[in-house]
């Protein structure tokens, strides 16, 4: 059995007290530093009467006091309500309506501070401010809201509720994903594995960690007894590059809008990244000439293209770097205990090369969806997990996504995979970024349009793009509509929103 993420912290500080777990700015909190401040905040929620079972909220960005707070909750064996913080007061607010939050911890000086305590005042949800200091004084701050430190941990089991997390909203309809103490050990454990994580790793995060993959790098390297680096200023990608080459970066993650950026706006052979081990990659489908520009541009370190999902805790596939030639375009093979299929309507698994609806099953799947019976039941059927994606296997297993059953475009009697249309403008050397969406179309019922985000400095026209479009795909698979944009509309953990596209 997997070792639950209490458990882990522990040993990892028992190993190696003093070595640096988080890295934020000019604070450094080591393993016995985070042990200690976890405890302080279990004693306050027992201190005020908080159960065991209680939903604790947490609003504030990528921190040490966040990782404490994160760890203090399930310490006092609640669960965490990891609020985004890029949200709005209103949005915030219906989601610890929806949850039943008792308590929310949150970053005083957040610029949604004052109206969401005032929001959940009238919900009767209790409020307590903290100061995110990132400086040397950080630790004695927070012990000064805190107070003492003694060591007492109410025990968890695996299929407690450990987290509730809100996807993204790539459809516009977010639901709280119930996640427990299990399902975060199993993904934890599998990760760690197939990375082969260790305590010399140095991992720098830029993913926020109230989402998924964030969640899953904040727990791999504490599990591992790894030293993690928080970046939360990637709108200055130099800046990132520049922390990974001062601090001898061992590890770097993002979903596919990172990278874009990253190769983009920046030349990596300008810095000294000979101490990247492994990049990971998820979040949704990277197109090709991305994967393959990122892989001239930095030889030396393992790119390991990733698959998953919030409802699966975090990762349900990845593709093992020695496979990414003969295999490019796919997600790989399941991770540890995880179990694929690819099946049609009816629910009968599908042979290799015919693309159906993918299920999955494992130890990280989730409990459900929070006081929402009718979506959990269908997405949770007979002990799998219906993702939504479309996808197919190869002849040795090897797993090829085809794009979202709701995303699909019905150009008259066609399918189109708006994945199979980017990625052939994305090999356009001046496109930075591009997206396609459906727009409705009096004759065939839906069209295609395209969104592309040019590449600093460059120009390119609409003529150009359905010209390159037609040399490459069937004449129904060609863009109806494309517009050129400086960006792309995205989530906060950076998953494109298609429906504000059309």
């Amino acid at each position: 059995m997997s070792t639950l993420l209490l458990e882990a912290l522990r040993n990892s500080a028992a190993r190696n007290p003093g070595a640096p777990a988080i890295v934020w700015r000019n604070t450094k909190w080591s393993y016995a530093d985070l042990v200690s401040a976890a405890a302080r905040v279990s004693n306050v929620l027992a201190a005020r009467g908080v159960q065991s079972g209680a939903r604790i909220a947490l609003l504030m960005r990528n921190s040490p006091q966040y990782v404490a707070c994160y760890y203090g909750v399930l310490g006092a064996g609640c669960a965490v309500v990891a609020l985004n913080s890029h949200e709005r007061a209103n949005v915030l607010a219906r989601q610890l309506e929806h949850s039943g939050a008792e308590l929310l911890i949150a970053d005083r000086d957040h610029v949604e501070f004052e109206p969401l305590r005032r929001l959940a005042a009238e919900q009767g949800v209790a409020v307590m401010p903290i100061s995110l200091g990132d400086d040397e004084h950080s630790q004695s701050l927070f012990a000064q809201e805190f107070g003492a430190s003694e060591l007492s941990w109410a025990p968890a089991a695996p299929q407690d509720l450990a987290m509730i997390i809100y996807t993204s909203g790539t459809t516009g309809r977010p639901k709280g994903v119930m996640i427990s103490h299990g399902n975060l050990a199993a993904n934890t454990a599998a990760i760690i594995e197939y990375l082969g994580l260790h305590c010399g790793d140095r991992g720098l995060c830029v993913l926020p960690f109230h989402f998924s993959y964030g969640n899953s790098m904040l727990h791999t390297h504490l599990a591992a007894g790894a030293t993690l680096f928080i970046e939360d200023n990637f709108a200055f990608p130099q800046v990132v590059l520049r922390r990974m080459q001062d601090e001898a970066v061992t590890g770097f993650s993002g979903v596919p809008s990172t990278f874009a950026l990253l190769l983009g706006r920046c030349r990596l052979q300008d810095y000294d990244l000979s101490s990247l081990r492994y990049i990971t990659q998820a979040g949704g489908a990277m197109p090709r000439p991305l994967i393959q520009r990122l892989r001239t541009e930095l030889p030396s370190a393992r790119l390991f293209v990733m698959y998953g999902q919030t409802e699966a805790t975090a990762r349900l596939t990845y593709l093992d770097p020695a496979d990414l030639d003969r295999k490019l375009g796919s997600v790989g093979k399941p991770v540890a205990g995880v179990e694929i299929q690819v099946c049609d309507a009816s629910g009968r698994e599908l042979p290799p090369g015919e693309i159906g609806e993918i299920r999955a099953r494992g130890p990280n799947i989730m409990l459900g969806y929070w006081r929402d019976p009718q979506a959990t039941q269908q997405v949770l059927r007979d002990g799998w997990l219906y993702t939504g994606d479309l996808g197919h296997k190869d002849n040795e297993g090897f797993l090829y996504i085809d794009g979202r059953a709701v995303e699909m475009i019905k150009v008259g009697a066609f399918r189109v995979s708006p994945q199979e249309v980017e990625e052939v403008i994305a090999a356009l050397p001046d496109v930075e970024e591009v997206a396609v969406t459906a727009i409705p179309d009096e004759l065939l019922g839906q069209a295609i349009k395209a969104v592309i985000v040019p590449r600093a400095g460059k120009k390119l026209n609409v003529l150009q793009i359905k010209a390159h479009c037609r040399e490459h795909l069937a004449a129904y698979k060609v863009p109806k509509v494309v517009e050129f944009a400086s960006s792309l509309p995205r989530t906060s953990s950076g998953k494109i929103q298609r429906f504000k596209l059309a």
